[in-house]
Parts: C-alpha cells; structure tokens; sequence
C-alpha cells in the first residue's frame, strides 16, 4: 500500500477554498490571531519592527496589513496557489515579498535576520519545535520577537498529532502537528534560548468554545 503524503497539493487543496473574500475584507481581517473575527489582539503584539517574516503567509494578507504600516514583510508558504494569490492580490505594495517555501528549508538556507517572525495558525503547528525554534532564533535579530497562534492542546494530548488531511473516506495524505500547554511551551522556548516568554490560551468569545493557544517569545 502506498501512502500519500503530498502536503504541498494539500495546501493548494486548502487554498482554493479560502480565496473568496476581498482586498477590503482580507486587511479588515489580517492580523486575527483567533479563528474568531473581530476576536482577540492584533499587530501589536509584534511591537514596532522594521522588517517581519510570516512563516505560513496563506494568501497574504497578514503580510499587506504590516507593509501598508511601513514593515518591509516576507511571507512563505508552502502552497504555489496561496503564493499566487498574495502576489495577485498584493503583489503591487513595494514593501511586500512572497515565496514558495518550506519554512524549515528557507530558514535554514537564508542568511537574513528579521525583528519579528510570526506564524497566525500557521508553519509553527506544523513543524517540529524542536527544529523550528533554533532556527527561527537564529534568524530573528537581538530583541526580535517570535508570536505564533493555533488550536490549544486537547487535555490529556499532548507532542506530535497526526490526522488524515483528505478525511477517512479520502486519500492517504496525512498532517503532523504539535500541541502542548502553555507551561510546556514555555518551557521548550526557554530551553532554546528565548526569554519573556507569554504563552497562554486567549478564552473564545463565547463561553466554552475552543480557545486559541497565544505564545510571544523574544530572543535576548
């Protein structure tokens, strides 16, 4: 039996379901840390950087909304269809780059240092930790601030989860992600090197829905 396991056609799958919105609705929206519009912080959390990285940047518009304010922004993704549309979309903003990558290989073969690398549901539920976070601190200059959201831990289930990305009636393509608590994210971020680590789970606006897991790190 032959598995598959094609995440870049997954997420050019992924892409083509969430294409439909407008350049107005996609900045109004840009910078939702939570999956709930309107929901939670926003850019601040980055501080004031001059230059930004999105590990994850889907169709770009995270990476508009920060060049529009001035920050020469990079995004990757992994998906040549989310690629095509930030650059459709917001290809014409001088300060905005985009690039078809995988966020461990681009990290590894660049040698640039950015002030903020962020990932909005993004690269960093799906990559190792234990690989991403020394080179994401590698890569951000002194007081440089790491910011990532995604899903919270299911209790009692923590480390690498896998799941069928097609469904079970689909092909065998399958997703690793990494979820633990807050404290232990603190602890795996201390351990590589950051500091002033803020790792919590920012409560859903409405009372016992999920929650969205909220990590800000600086590297010293």
């Amino acid at each position: 039996m032959t598995a598959i396991a094609d995440h870049t056609t997954y997420w050019d799958r992924y892409a083509a379901k969430t294409s439909d919105r407008t350049p107005q609705d996609a900045l109004e929206g840009a910078f939702g840390w939570t999956q709930y519009p309107g929901h939670g912080p926003g850019a601040e959390l980055l501080g004031d950087p001059v230059t930004a990285l999105e590990l994850g940047c889907g169709h770009g518009d995270a990476v508009a909304a920060l060049t529009l304010n001035g920050v020469e922004t990079t995004g990757l993704d992994l998906s040549a269809a989310h690629i095509t549309s930030a650059y459709e979309t917001w290809g014409h903003l001088p300060r905005a780059r985009f690039q078809q990558a995988d966020a461990m290989d681009y990290l590894a073969d660049t040698s640039r240092h950015w002030e903020a690398i962020y990932s909005i549901w993004g690269a960093a539920w799906f990559t190792d930790p234990e690989q991403l976070l020394p080179a994401v601190h590698d890569r951000l200059t002194p007081g440089g601030r790491l910011v990532f959201s995604h899903a919270p831990a299911i209790p009692g289930s923590y480390g690498c989860q896998g799941t069928y990305g097609a469904g079970y009636a689909g092909p065998q393509v399958w997703i690793y992600r990494w979820a633990y608590e807050p404290e232990t994210w603190t602890e795996i971020l201390h351990r590589h090197g950051f500091r002033r680590v803020h790792a919590r789970v920012e409560p859903a606006p409405e009372p016992d829905h999920v929650g969205t897991l909220l990590v800000e790190a600086v590297r010293p």
